[in-house]
């Protein structure tokens, strides 16, 4: 078990172990270290969110990667996919991204990226893992590492996102709403479509510090909603706190999540010539109705572990490039090395102003399988190996058999069993996730 890194970095409560300055600069350290590859003089690009615990995060992890030797270059708040991007065009040999994503403010986290600005594999991180356990070797005197922060980081990344559309699509004439979560994208997004030509609502752009994910963004939808009705707005986006996820409402408020976006996405791409791999990639938590709907366009979703990393492996691994989760993960690696909400969003606008359908008609690609998703907290120990949850797994199973599915999985971030049914019987699958989340409970206790 690695005791730093999870499913996406590292998270946790700041000032709380592993989410302490202290350890911050020991990760800079050893990052530093297992990165310190060749004779060039080395650098690394750190980016955050708007969290008020980034400044100390930030200059604790400035201290650990110039005490190995290598240089940092500061882009302040930028989405998570523009640290990715300016890593790989800065030629840097690693980039960080200061965010715990969705969370509130009172968390915090550290991503890394390669050279080649994607998340690292879990054997880097591994043997990064293996450094912070020992020692570092610091650097001599005279090869400290420089410090610079520059200005025009969000400018190159604001042009980056809008080269993914054709210079012949506008968005005149299109009213948006876009919720950027008072966090990462709080400048750039809104900056992205009004640039392109659409009148923007911006809400969720004024971050203090301490409202990032606060009643707003992905994770709360509801202001969104609001917005878009009240302003009559053809759609709304809205991000997370780093950016590098999505969910969409339409003109009269309904939301649309990911899975629905990826089917808008892969099939239109299928039809222009465009997408490659012959599918999509998504992951267990998707629903049926997506993988059906697919299946009749003549494509394939291929289905991996929850986690957007898994996503993209399989991406690269199969010559995808198109994938994603239902929680608003977008992957486009036609244009990105990560998960991009303001990308991904482009794509869904693009779809919108050259159609002739609503909102509400263009994001209904299929009727989605009922699907109930419950947690059940457990306080220490493995409940999964538990003989009585097995075997109410095994029941469930047999239940859905040919009409539907079971996923069951322990987080990889708290200690929570995850419980998700779905199929075509609303009642079935209620009842099967009923009935495994009292034998977790029991043998949690």
């Amino acid at each position: 078990m690695r005791k730093f890194f999870g499913t996406d970095g590292i998270r946790g409560l700041t000032n709380m172990a592993p989410m302490t300055a202290e350890v911050a600069m020991r990760v800079g350290m050893a990052a530093g270290a297992h990165f310190l590859r060749g004779a060039h003089k080395h650098r690394v690009v750190i980016g955050k969110d708007t969290r008020l615990s980034g400044y100390m995060i930030e200059n604790a992890l400035v201290a650990g990667f110039t005490s190995v030797g290598m240089d940092v270059v500061q882009v302040g708040p930028m989405p998570t996919p523009a640290v990715a991007m300016l890593a790989r065009s800065m030629r840097a040999d690693l980039g960080v991204m200061i965010s715990a994503s969705h969370n509130p403010f009172a968390d915090n986290g550290i991503k890394l990226f390669g050279p080649d600005g994607y998340k690292l594999s879990d054997a880097d991180e591994a043997q990064i893992e293996a450094l912070l356990a020992v020692e570092p070797k610091l650097a001599e005197p005279a090869q400290i590492g420089r410090a610079k922060r520059i200005e025009d980081a969000r400018g190159r990344y604001i042009h980056a996102v809008k080269q993914s559309l054709p210079q012949t699509i506008r968005l005149d004439g299109l009213k948006i709403v876009v919720d950027c979560a008072n966090g990462a994208a709080y400048n750039s997004a809104p900056t992205v479509f009004w640039e392109l030509g659409a009148d923007v609502v911006a809400v969720g752009v004024t971050p203090n510090g301490l409202n990032i994910n606060d009643q707003c963004g992905s994770t709360a939808p509801a202001l969104l909603q609001e917005t878009v009705v009240a302003s009559g707005a053809d759609i709304g986006i809205a991000l997370d706190g780093d950016a590098d996820r999505l969910i969409v409402v339409d003109e009269a408020g309904a939301i649309i999540d990911g899975d629905q976006i990826m089917a808008l996405i892969g099939a239109s791409w299928a039809r222009q010539g465009r997408l490659t791999g012959g599918g999509v990639v998504a992951t267990v938590m998707s629903n049926l109705g997506l993988e059906r709907f697919l299946q009749g366009e003549g494509l394939t979703l291929e289905r991996t572990k929850v986690g957007d990393r898994y996503v993209l492996e399989r991406m690269r691994e199969g010559g995808f490039n198109v994938g994603g989760e239902q929680s608003g993960h977008m992957i486009l690696s036609d244009y990105a090395t990560t998960g991009d909400g303001t990308l991904a969003a482009l794509q869904v606008l693009a779809e919108l102003v050259t159609g002739s359908k609503p909102a509400s008609e263009l994001l209904h690609q299929f009727d989605a399988v009922p699907q109930l998703l419950k947690n059940v907290r457990f306080a220490g120990g493995r409940p999964l190996d538990d003989g009585q949850v097995q075997a109410a797994i095994a029941e469930g199973e047999a239940a859905l058999a040919g009409r539907g599915r079971l996923v069951i999985r322990a987080s990889g971030t708290e200690p929570v069993i995850r419980v998700m049914a779905e199929g075509d019987d609303a009642g079935e699958v209620e009842r099967v996730v009923d009935m495994i989340c009292d034998a977790v409970r029991v043998a949690a206790h």
